[in-house]
């Protein structure tokens, strides 16, 4: 058919299900550890209240995909304009023609490739009896995290803390009633995680919130948040003292909580363990043992969008959701 299909964020949504988007993720991280991909590559520019980003990768997959992700990410925006704070598109192309096949809403797809890069994460790094999670900053992000992470561990008890109370007190009732699990507010950050086998951060900090000092031993921490340099949500503290792993070396490096810690001097490159892909590849081990405390520093790679993507456009194709548009006529 001609044309390029495009994909409203319902659409995106009706197709891209957590399980789906898990799956494909993985995929995509072994692949890339394995030498089948396109290399992922970041491009960040900065505006007076927000910046923007453009992160590209391809893989072959059921054909050969490159996707290029824009995203803008603006903070004020929820209580300035009442509009959401991360907005965008991608696009995806097929790689052998250089072929556009489809330009769609990211923030499903955003919200849904990092929680399943976190639940990937805590596959190989949470403790097999891991069963509280103490989630810090309640918005779009934090529910995707839940969800994908209850797809690896049973968890039974959820710890929701974020500055702005009522936030979390919203997230806790609309958790606790679609998941039917114990979701309460937590009321103190630095006593939930004391609680918690796992924390994940998904905030726009810029200053670190959780410190070395709280993280007990066996605790499995995913810092999500930080995916510019002015973003920092975990103590430079951790990395000298847990075995960390990251996304992507490089961009972790740059734009992480990681380049927080080389900037501080307590890490350097060489102590990271691994990146996520190797260890899904099998080529380096994930947790060795109950007391580790491991670290996941994730910043959001273009493998992740053009495996979501994909899984979105063969749906969207297959159950005849989105229209198309000729931008050649």
């Amino acid at each position: 058919m001609d044309g390029v299909l495009l994909l409203s964020r319902s659409d995106v949504a009706s197709t891209l299900t957590p399980d789906a988007c898990l799956a494909a993720v993985e995929q995509a991280f072994r692949m890339h550890a394995e030498g089948n991909a396109l290399p992922p590559g970041v491009l960040g520019v900065h505006a007076n209240e927000g910046g923007f980003h453009v992160k590209t990768a391809g893989l072959p997959l059921q054909r050969y995909y490159f996707a290029a992700k824009i995203n803008a990410n603006f903070p004020a925006n929820p209580s300035r304009f009442g509009l959401p704070t991360i907005q965008g598109l991608v696009l995806l192309y097929d790689a052998e023609k250089g072929t556009p096949l489809a330009v769609m809403d990211s923030m499903e797809i955003t919200a849904i490739r990092t929680a399943a890069a976190t639940a990937i994460a805590a596959k190989y790094l949470a403790r097999d009896d891991a069963k509280t999670l103490t989630i810090c900053g309640c918005g779009i992000q934090a529910r995707a995290q839940l969800r994908a992470l209850m797809r690896v561990r049973k968890l039974e008890t959820v710890l929701a803390f974020d500055a702005d109370r009522a936030q979390a007190a919203r997230f806790a009732d609309e958790m606790c009633a679609e998941l039917r699990l114990k979701v309460s507010v937590a009321e103190d950050l630095a006593t939930a995680v004391r609680k918690s086998d796992i924390c994940v951060t998904c905030t726009t900090a810029k200053r670190f919130l959780i410190r070395r000092e709280d993280v007990l031993p066996g605790t499995f921490l995913a810092g999500v948040g930080a995916d510019n340099p002015e973003k920092q949500e975990l103590d430079p503290a951790l990395f000298a003292c847990s075995k960390v792993v990251v996304d992507s070396l490089d961009q972790c490096a740059s734009i992480g909580d990681l380049h927080h810690a080389l900037d501080a001097g307590v890490a350097t490159r060489d102590c990271v363990h691994a990146e996520l892909g190797e260890i899904v590849a099998g080529r380096k081990p994930g947790r060795t043992s109950r007391d580790e405390i491991t670290l996941f520093d994730s910043t959001g790679t273009a493998l992740q969008d053009v495996a979501a993507a994909a899984v979105a456009y063969e749906r969207a194709l297959t159950t005849e959701r989105g229209a198309r548009f000729l931008f050649s006529a």
